[in-house]
């Protein structure tokens, strides 16, 4: 009996429309690119890594811009069978060197413009081969495959063999490689296909509109194998652009984004319920989305945001629900429910089970939760209980509905006079305040306390606000241990590429403030 291929292009590629000169990818430029010509490309490029004759296993560091040729190269690699590894962008060289001398890639990608400094990392590192590859279809890696063949058969690869490498983001001490395999992408990839109402519509009849990274979960696995696992078209911005969004949105029928998105489409008079008639989803993740934007949102547009959860560690965890079959809704504030096959459960500091809406420590079990971090086996061994439960490092509660509600990550867990202290709850009650846009809460080290809440907090244009005033008000609402010592404002909070609030950059510029 043969065994099926589970490499994860064969899943992907068997559901490829049957008409292969339709349109696959359009970029705002008005480049047209088929479901031929991704076949043809990522079949030249996997021909090219495999004529390296490399061993099996090995790692394929990519640092690009975002362009369809940088998704052909994550679908090439797929295809020879080897191990993908993005990298953000914005890394510099510090940074690379640590990401490229931990994983040892056999070969690297980068842009022309930094092949100096990263080939010199690379060889350094005992890399076979470094290729450039920019954003206006030029570099060596396409120059290179041009000479290979434009058809290649699909390497075999067992379900729990390495897909990809994502490293975390690196907040607090070094970054950890996230192994990701065949299986776990592919299980992911299948049952958001399902809930998210991909497989209700004809294949096809989607538009996705992709205005994300491609160095990440969301915008590399979630949005690109949604559409497709489904054979839909996807068009394609180089980054994210409001004006540009708008004015693609009437040929779209699903979008993606970080909630920064959302906040800037809503600042634009141009973003209408006429502007988004033809679409059936938004989807929001990779930070929390305020409730404001949520309701904002729904009265501008007549659509109900769907928030999700997800870590580099898993891919999708939950999700609130697609449509409103047996009374589920989508939740403003909530991440929504387990997805099917992942058993999500909430336990106490001694590793009790909490009731609902008890909040407690995340883990979560599932084909889609990775295997362990590259070259870390003791910390793999500290991050999954005995009985097999990923723990997430967030911290939340489970309604009796079941909707899961995300606390904070255990990490930025403050504790303040021997008081646990969880900063999204102080930042709720901040944000319903007047003149307020949004907040931040973290916690600095404290003679007497050991740890002092701070507040960090952004005025609406125009608002003018107090520390004075926002502590007074905050006295009365919550407990006083929970009330911030300081508040400090600022134009804006610092974030990563995915939106998220950098804490850790909050914590080392307010320390030093008096108490």
């Amino acid at each position: 009996m043969t065994t099926p291929n589970a490499n994860l292009y064969a899943l992907l590629s068997s559901r490829f429309p049957a008409d292969r000169s339709a349109c696959c990818i359009e970029t705002q430029d008005g480049l047209y690119y088929s479901w031929d010509d991704l076949e043809r490309a990522t079949a030249r490029i996997a021909n090219l890594l495999l004529s390296l004759d490399l061993p099996a296993g090995s790692r394929v560091a990519v640092q690009v811009e975002k362009s369809p040729e940088a998704l052909f190269l994550y679908l090439a690699t797929l295809r020879a069978g080897l191990v993908y590894l993005p990298l953000n962008t914005a890394y510099r060289a510090a940074e690379i060197e640590y990401f490229v001398g931990n994983a040892e890639p056999a070969v690297v990608v980068c842009t022309a413009q930094n092949f100096g400094w990263v080939s010199k990392i690379a060889f350094k590192s005992g890399a076979h081969s470094v290729f450039t590859l920019n954003d206006d279809r030029s570099g060596t890696l396409l120059e290179r495959a041009a000479a290979h063949s434009d058809a290649c058969e699909i390497v075999p690869r067992a379900a729990d063999e390495l897909a990809a490498i994502l490293y975390t983001s690196g907040t607090t001490g070094r970054s950890k490689g996230a192994m990701l395999s065949h299986g776990n992408l592919a299980s992911n990839a299948q049952v958001l296909h399902d809930y998210w109402g991909w497989s209700r519509r004809p294949p096809g009849s989607d538009v996705l509109l992709h205005a994300l990274p491609i160095f990440h979960v969301h915008g590399l696995f979630v949005a690109s194998h949604g559409a497709l696992l489904s054979g839909s078209k996807m068009i394609w911005l180089s980054k994210f652009d409001a004006r540009e969004v708008i004015r693609q949105l009437p040929r779209a029928t699903v979008f993606m984004g970080v909630p920064t998105y959302y906040v800037r489409l809503l600042a634009e008079d141009g973003f209408t319920r006429e502007t988004c008639r033809a679409m059936r989803l938004f989807i929001s993740g990779s930070a929390p989305l305020l409730k404001e934007t949520f309701e904002s949102f729904q009265q501008r547009t007549g659509h109900t945001i769907l928030e999700r959860y997800g870590m580099s560690e898993t891919v999708m965890l939950t999700s609130n629900p697609y449509d409103g079959d047996a009374g589920s809704v989508r939740r403003g504030g909530t991440v929504g429910l387990p997805l099917p096959g992942v058993t999500l459960r909430v336990v106490d500091d001694a590793g009790r089970l909490c009731g609902p809406d008890e909040i407690g420590h995340l883990q979560v079990k599932g084909p889609n939760v990775f295997a362990g971090y590259w070259r870390m086996p003791e910390k793999t061994r500290e991050e999954f209980t005995g009985d097999g439960f990923f723990k997430t490092g967030d911290v939340g509660k489970v309604d009796r509905g079941g909707y899961v509600s995300i606390v904070g990550r255990s990490k930025d867990l403050i504790i303040s006079g021997g008081f646990n202290v969880y900063p999204k709850e102080i930042e709720g009650v901040i944000d319903e305040l007047p003149g307020v846009s949004e907040s931040a809460v973290v916690g600095v080290p404290h003679p007497d306390f050991g740890e002092a809440v701070v507040a960090v907090v952004v005025p609406r244009d125009g608002a003018s606000l107090d520390a004075g005033s926002v502590i007074s008000t905050l006295k009365g609402r919550i407990a006083n241990f929970k009330v911030p010592k300081q508040v400090h404002f600022v134009a804006e909070l610092p974030r990563n590429t995915m939106g998220k609030v950098q804490k850790n950059v909050l914590r080392e510029r307010f320390s030093a403030a008096p108490a």
